[in-house]
């Protein structure tokens, strides 16, 4: 498995971040995807598609190294090649459904037959995609199961003078343009859809970082600082508070602590 160490997700990932999202509150709008797929050409291809839709993914490259991920993870939607190496796609898709997982599967593979793709539903697959494919019929299966209608994601996001602009990728106060980061922009519109909410370091990392990424809790605090930094360049006051204890949260009260 390249750039992923299941060991290190685990002890990255405690139980107290993801029991943040373990409950029916799902945050679909910046959702967490683990794509199994051995064929690193194909994996880096359908990884970039999805981290363009701003989705956050975690790549694998065998059953084994998947199951490790979803022993310790939690993720919004599996795509699974149903050929890998060791464990194979049905078996692992199998083995989450024995142990109650619910997550929405999405399997590849280029067996093509009435017969195969049976097996594959019958597995716990919930959509059956073959070999090969245009990116964009992917793309669309993945909103599908996410149930992720446009029409039901609002694409702007307002509170007070700082509005978000999910469509072009905009954030701006006061009118102003600010020009943010991936990573910003994606902390910013978390905290902005729950407003008032706490959200731990840990439980950050897991939601907006993957698991081959700088995942120590001081580089949320820096994405934090410097997000900061760019909402209050004219000296208006952050709208993302320190919970101490808890995390951070956003809050447009000018009395409540930075």
């Amino acid at each position: 498995m390249q750039g992923i160490s299941p060991a290190y997700f685990c002890q990255s990932r405690s139980a107290h971040a993801l029991d943040q999202f373990a409950d029916s509150e799902k945050i679909k709008e910046l959702s967490k995807v683990l794509l199994v797929e051995d064929d690193l050409e194909m994996s880096k291809n359908i990884k970039d598609w999805l981290s363009s839709e701003r989705h956050v993914v975690d790549a694998v490259n065998s059953g084994n190294d998947a199951r490790a991920c979803l022993m310790c993870g939690e993720y919004d939607l599996l795509i699974v090649d149903w050929q890998l190496p060791g464990m194979s796609g049905i078996e692992l898709i199998k083995e989450h459904r024995s142990r109650k997982g619910e997550t929405p599967i999405l399997m590849l593979t280029g067996k093509r037959s009435i017969d195969e793709k049976e097996e594959g539903l019958d597995a716990g697959a919930d959509d059956y995609l073959t070999k090969p494919f245009h990116m964009r019929e992917l793309m669309a299966r993945v909103r599908a199961l996410l149930r992720r209608p446009a029409q039901a994601i609002g694409n702007v996001l307002t509170a007070g003078d700082i509005v978000l602009n999910l469509s072009i990728y905009q954030a701006t106060r006061a009118g102003k343009s600010i020009d943010l980061l991936k990573k910003e922009f994606a902390l910013l519109e978390l905290l902005m859809r729950y407003p008032g909410r706490a959200f731990s370091s840990e439980a950050l990392l897991t939601r907006l970082w993957s698991a081959d990424e700088d995942t120590s809790p001081e580089a949320v605090r820096q994405c934090v600082k410097r997000l900061r930094e760019k909402l209050c360049k004219d000296g208006s006051p952050s709208p993302i508070k320190t919970v101490h204890g808890l995390g951070y949260k956003f809050d447009l009260d000018d009395s409540a602590p930075s």
